[in-house]
C-alpha cells in the first residue's frame, strides 16, 4: 500500500512511525518545515517540502498513491489557508491520480459548536460557533463532495488531542492556582494520540467512508478534567468565577458510537490522571 501523509506533524508523524514497521506500506510524508526533513526521512520512504495549497508541490507526492491522509495543523498560517485552501487544491488534483482509492481527513468536533452540553452524533447538523469552526466545516464539505464510487472519503472529527509530548498536565498545568471564567460545567471531548493512530489505521484497513467522531468515553466537565489533572500532579487547584462568561465556544457531548459499531476498540477509552 502506498500512502501519502499531507502534514506530517504531531499526528502524521505518529502514524508514519506505525506504518514504518510494515513491509506492505510505503509512506511519503510532507512538511512545511525544512528542518524536519531529516527526522522524517527516518520514518518515511520519501519526504517532500510542500504547502497544501501549492498544486505543483502536491502533484509530486500524489503519483501512484493509494491512500492520502490529510492531517494538517494551522501553525504559521491561517485556518483558511491551512485547511480550506489545501482541501480545494487536493480535490482539484484528484482526477489526475485515479490510483487514489481513499482519502482520510482529521478534522475537529469544533464543527458542532455550543450545544449546551447536549449529545451530538454524526447525523447532527454542524453549527460552528466561530470563524475557525466555519472553515473546518467548509473543509469537510469540500472533501466529502469529492467522494466517488472509486474514491472513499473518511472524515474523523477529533476531540482535543493529548498524548506523549502533549500530556494533559502540559496543557492545563499553567492554569494551576489561577482563576478561570465560568463554572467549568461545559463538556470536554478528548482523544489520546494512541487512539488517533489506531483509528486511522483501522479506517484504512476497513476502508471507512463518511464521518466518524473520534473522541473517548470520558466526557468530563472542564472543571472535573482540570481538577483531576492538577490534583494528580500535586498542583494548586483552579478557582472558578461564575460572574464571568466562559470563553469556550464548544460545549457538546460527542458520541463515538458509530466508530465502535464499525468495530474499532479504543485503546484508551477513559482519561486516567
Amino acid at each position: 500500500m502506498k500512502v501519502t501523509i499531507i502534514g506530517c506533524g504531531y499526528v502524521g508523524t505518529a502514524v508514519a512511525r506505525l506504518w514504518q514497521g510494515r513491509d506492505d506500506v510505503a509512506v511519503t510524508a510532507t512538511t512545511t518545515t525544512p528542518d524536519r526533513v531529516l527526522s522524517l526521512e527516518a520514518i518515511a520512504s520519501q519526504v517532500a517540502i510542500a504547502k497544501g495549497n501549492n498544486a505543483e508541490a502536491l502533484k509530486s507526492v500524489l503519483r501512484d498513491r493509494e491512500v492520502i491522509l490529510l492531517t494538517v495543523g494551522a501553525r504559521g498560517g491561517t485556518y483558511e489557508e491551512t485547511y480550506l485552501e489545501t482541501a480545494r487544491t487536493l480535490v482539484s488534483l484528484l482526477p489526475e491520480f485515479p490510483s487514489i482509492r481513499q482519502l482520510i481527513y482529521t478534522g475537529s468536533y469544533a464543527v458542532y459548536g455550543d450545544r449546551g452540553g447536549e449529545w451530538v452524533d454524526e447525523s447532527s447538523p454542524v453549527a460552528p460557533a466561530n470563524e475557525k469552526g466555519e472553515v473546518l466545516a467548509e473543509t469537510e464539505g469540500v472533501l466529502l463532495a469529492a467522494a466517488r464510487e472509486t474514491l472513499k472519503v473518511c472524515v474523523l472529527r477529533l476531540g482535543g488531542i493529548y498524548g506523549e509530548g502533549r500530556e494533559l498536565v502540559r496543557i492545563f498545568g499553567r492554569a494551576a492556582g489561577m482563576t478561570r471564567p465560568g463554572d467549568g460545567s461545559d463538556t470536554s471531548n478528548w482523544i489520546h494520540l494512541d487512539d488517533i493512530v489506531g483509528a486511522i489505521d483501522f479506517a484504512v484497513r476497513h476502508q471507512l467512508e463518511g464521518i466518524y467522531n473520534l473522541v473517548d468515553d470520558s466526557h468530563l466537565t472542564t472543571e472535573k478534567l482540570i481538577a483531576g489533572v492538577l490534583e494528580a500532579n500535586g498542583l494548586p487547584p483552579v478557582t472558578w468565577d461564575g460572574s464571568q462568561s466562559s470563553s469556550r465556544s464548544y460545549n457538546a457531548k460527542v458520541s463515538n458510537q458509530k466508530l465502535k459499531d464499525a468495530g474499532y476498540q479504543f485503546i484508551r477509552p477513559q482519561i486516567k490522571f
